[in-house]
């Protein structure tokens, strides 16, 4: 079987032979100022190369794994392990986006118009754009008081919530492309500093269950936000669970979120905004054909997909209006997710989130 860039990663870590080399690749990772950061308290739970492949994946991606090996590689010059991980990933990083050199991160930005091919590509920012130092003193002096406040990192301890519904009871209901999308909403959660609570496949009761228990933890008491991600089937006001079928109504109420994160049942989140992503998919009608306002294109694997709340210090962003259908690739992940994570990274430095 072809090894995986995790699996070139983990041998790259385990040819750091000296606990000297390993502690000082683990160091510069620490001391690293670009984003995404990795938390010092990360780092120091490392206990093996497997340890560490997994952080590097899951706070850079794949792509951006291999870049950051590099670069630190170089800087604590073990060059035959940079020049040996760079000859045997070349072939494997996605098409247009070439393994990076030491000390260099392509960040290429995408065309500003929405079209398909620019979802179903990997051709969009893997990093957070940051802001100016001069930009958040303006912000600050003309809306300080719209502004939420953001504890220093060294002291706050961020949780975010993904429940994501992919393996049906009914079999034909299975979310194909389903574990692409979780893989990107932790990485897009843990490049803002969340650490992330992961549910799967789980009944309407249990959803309700994870999201109680999420709202009484500890640690919301240290944050200063949250998000909750529901990935699933669902219809208007309503996300599906695992049992759900023609007989069996297996369906959580979106109101719920709410009910449980408000400032009664949920105190250590009171005046902290509360970040609401929803991917609610109907998913009874397959081969959906992506349609824009000009001529319709064939079929490419997608698809058909199937709410907004008011309240305190909450902010909904649904894959779609009430009523209509959004849409999934069975390889790539739903194009709202995929949304999420351009627009977010090339644009949160700057925007509103709305």
């Amino acid at each position: 079987m072809d090894k995986t860039i995790k699996d070139q990663l983990i041998d790259t870590f385990d040819d750091l032979v000296s606990d000297q080399k390993k502690f000082k690749f683990k160091r510069k990772l620490c001391d690293r100022n670009q984003e995404p950061r990795v938390r010092r308290a990360t780092i120091e739970k490392i206990k093996d190369s497997l340890d560490l492949a997994d952080l590097m994946i899951t706070h850079f991606t794949s792509n951006g794994a291999v870049a950051v090996t590099l670069e630190i590689l170089g800087a604590i010059a073990c060059n035959a392990q940079a020049k040996e991980l760079r000859e045997k990933t070349q072939q494997m990083i996605s098409v247009g986006t070439p393994v990076a050199q030491p000390n260099e991160v392509d960040l290429k930005p995408s065309p500003n118009d929405l079209k398909t091919d620019d979802y179903l590509s990997d051709d969009y920012p893997e990093h957070f754009t940051p802001s100016s130092l001069s930009f958040k003193d303006k912000i600050l002096k003309e809306k300080g008081e719209e502004v939420y406040k953001q504890l220093d990192k060294s002291k706050r301890k961020r949780l975010a919530l993904v429940i994501t519904n992919k393996n049906f009871k009914k079999t034909s209901l299975n979310r194909k492309g389903a574990e692409k999308d979780e893989e990107s909403m932790e990485c897009l959660l843990r490049q803002l500093d969340y650490d992330v609570v992961k549910h799967n496949d789980l009944s309407a009761n249990q959803m309700d269950e994870a999201i109680k228990n999420f709202a009484q933890r500890d640690e919301h008491k240290n944050s200063d936000s949250t998000f909750v991600v529901l990935m699933s089937h669902g219809t208007l006001g309503a996300i599906s669970g695992i049992n759900y079928d023609e007989k069996d109504k297996d369906v959580f109420l979106i109101e719920k979120i709410y009910k449980h994160l408000n400032s009664a049942n949920c105190p250590a989140l009171i005046d902290k905004p509360k970040v609401i992503l929803i991917q609610a998919c109907r998913g009874e009608e397959n081969g959906r054909v992506w349609v824009s306002d000009g001529v319709p294109q064939e079929p490419m694997g997608i698809e058909a997909d199937d709410f907004v709340h008011k309240e305190k210090d909450f902010i909904s962003l649904l894959s779609c209006t009430p009523d209509t259908k959004s849409y999934r690739h069975i390889e790539f992940g739903t194009f709202y997710v995929r949304s999420i994570l351009k627009v977010f990274r090339k644009d949160a430095h700057k925007d509103h989130i709305e």
